[in-house]
């Protein structure tokens, strides 16, 4: 090689090294003014007085008295600023677990590709769509997909077929929403002594019908959940929905169901709770458990019904990082046998409550299906007079005993075990000691208010101390007052 070229390649060699130094201190300048140094972490009092602040009123806290602030989920437990675990029972949403590692490569994985595609082609999203429709009958065929929905009655629509909303909500109902008594044979009109209950409660839909028919309006659907959740875990009974969606469709109408809490196994016989009652719907609504927490929901329906729809579209719905993460869950399920385990763990639950049921007198019910338990609390076991005060007392009560429950239904009196599915047969045995303690603990403070002529602070006022926040603390900063708060200051 002659002299010349020799030195030309030394230069460039020693210009390539420059520009890697160039273009590392560049480097490092752009992630210096990019990256934000780490956040400070708030204090409890801190966190929740910004929540007053900021968020809605609205929007209610679990443990409203007493809140917990979570930092950390995972699989079957959650842990507080303290570090104190909590073993879950309420999170139908963390389906398989919290955090699995699964789904979150899953989720972040695909985000580091494509997050959205609105409006394109996309493999896992059809990918996805025919994964649930293999696992549906043969005419539920046509998935639409969305990011979340209104499930819990957020639109005027929802609100108005929601019974317990319209109560909460104090308004009437509207001439076209048709309410049927709710197949509870625990405590409702017709109850587990009556000869077969099914058919007296599907009567009451069938006369609701006539009804309408006879006031000149058309039946368009008659939605419900398999198992009745929100209702206080209400399982129906043998033949309702048989009878009931016959004399729905006899009417012209379409049968929904709505298998958001329900669906995907937590049931324990299949994957679907509809198909426990040898029954098939026209429409099927699916979400909360589908992304483990990440957004995704669906509604699956018949061709025919579909195709008599013009347009529908959601931006988000049906997303590459849903469907990667939805895809995810079902594997979970598949692999690690979940719909077994929720059959075999919600037996361990459910018969541990049984097993304790006479002990306690205000302890009414216990009912369920799957991963899916409610236990119901009484003022005693003959009136069967529903007990919100002990229920909220429970609820609290578990709380100190790091078991993390709610109480639902329409009177608040039901404590609801809905838990994620990788909840075991150890932890069942763990909660029904709890239950079993802390309901001991509930009915004696029960027995000594009734003793009592004095005031005493209600059951439901059971709370830690540790997280009050009261109204004349001194230790918050003004940086955690609302912008509003600091301007109006001192202004009548």
């Amino acid at each position: 090689m002659k002299l010349y070229e020799t030195s030309f390649v030394a230069v460039s060699l020693k210009m390539i090294e420059w520009f890697r130094m160039k273009r590392s201190d560049k480097s490092n300048t752009v992630k210096k003014a990019i990256m934000p140094e780490k956040p400070n972490t708030l204090t409890f009092k801190q966190t929740l007085k910004m929540r007053r602040n900021y968020v809605g009123r609205s929007c209610k806290l679990h443990y409203e008295v007493a809140p917990l602030k979570i930092v950390r989920g995972s699989k079957q437990y959650l842990y507080d600023d303290s570090g104190n675990e909590y073993l879950d029972c309420v999170n139908n949403i963390s389906h398989v677990g919290h955090c699995h590692p699964h789904v979150v490569n899953a989720g972040q994985e695909q985000m580091s590709k494509l997050m959205t595609c609105f409006g394109f082609l996309s493999d896992l999203q059809v990918a996805y769509a025919k994964r649930i429709v293999e696992m549906l009958p043969e005419n539920l065929c046509v998935c639409y997909f969305l990011n979340s929905g209104a499930y819990h009655g957020n639109t005027e629509n929802l609100i108005k077929i929601s019974p317990s909303r319209l109560k909460q909500h104090n308004m009437p109902i509207d001439d076209w929403v048709h309410v049927v008594p709710c197949p509870d044979v625990y405590r409702g009109k017709y109850r587990e002594d009556n000869v077969s209950p099914g058919h007296l409660y599907a009567n009451e839909v069938k006369v609701a019908i006539a009804k309408a028919l006879d006031k000149g309006r058309t039946i368009s659907a008659f939605i419900c959940e398999p198992v009745m959740t929100s209702a206080g875990t209400v399982v129906p009974p043998a033949n309702f929905f048989k009878l009931v969606y016959r004399y729905v469709r006899e009417a012209g109408g379409v049968c929904i169901a709505d298998e958001v809490q329900t669906g995907l196994g937590r049931c324990g016989e299949a994957y679907w709770a509809f198909e426990s009652h040898d029954v098939v719907p026209d429409i099927i609504t699916l979400g909360k458990p589908m992304g483990n927490g990440h957004p995704m929901s669906m509604v699956v329906t018949t061709k025919e019904i579909s195709d008599s729809l013009k347009e529908f579209s959601s931006a988000y719905g049906g997303n590459p990082v849903a469907c990667a993460m939805g895809m995810a869950v079902l594997d979970v399920i598949r692999n690690e046998h979940l719909l077994s385990s929720a059959k075999s763990v919600g037996k361990c639950l459910k018969d541990g409550f049984q097993a304790i049921l006479q002990k306690h007198r205000l302890m009414g019910d216990v009912r369920g299906a799957g991963m899916l338990v409610g236990v119901e609390i009484v003022e005693d076991k003959e009136s069967r007079k529903p007990n919100k005060d002990a229920a909220e007392a429970l609820v609290y009560k578990l709380k100190e005993k790091k078991i993390i429950t709610s109480n639902e239904g329409p009177d608040k009196n039901v404590i609801i075990f809905q838990p994620p599915m990788c909840f075991t047969c150890e932890n069942a045995a763990t909660v029904v000691k709890a239950v079993d303690d802390a309901l001991t603990e509930v009915e004696e403070e029960d027995r000594q208010v009734s003793m009592s002529s004095d005031i005493i602070v209600p059951l439901s006022v059971i709370t830690a101390s540790k997280h009050k926040l009261s109204s004349d603390d001194e230790d918050d900063d003004d940086e955690y007052e609302s912008p509003s708060k600091r301007f109006y200051e001192g202004v009548d």
